[in-house]
């Protein structure tokens, strides 16, 4: 599947979430539900991947994380106010 059928899929389950759940909830809930509609479609979903940089060929480990890899092409970064 390619990134672009991914992202189609995620869009739609995003707005899913946030008709069924509303505004003015935490970061962690919005993110655990997600991962449910996401996994309901078929795709496979990491919560919390670890990303390095990497700097003059050397791995840094900063705590960088991602809050969803779908698939392992796609990154989703959520914020919630």
């Amino acid at each position: 599947m390619l990134e672009n059928d991914i992202s189609y899929i995620v869009r739609g389950a995003v707005f899913t979430v946030y008709n069924k759940l509303g505004p003015g909830l935490y970061e962690s809930v919005y993110q655990a539900i997600l991962k449910y509609e996401l996994e309901k479609t078929g795709l496979e979903v990491k919560s919390e991947v670890p990303v390095p940089v990497i700097y003059d060929g050397i791995k840094h480990e900063f705590g960088f994380r991602t809050d969803l890899l779908v698939n392992d092409k796609v990154i989703i970064e959520l914020k919630s106010v």
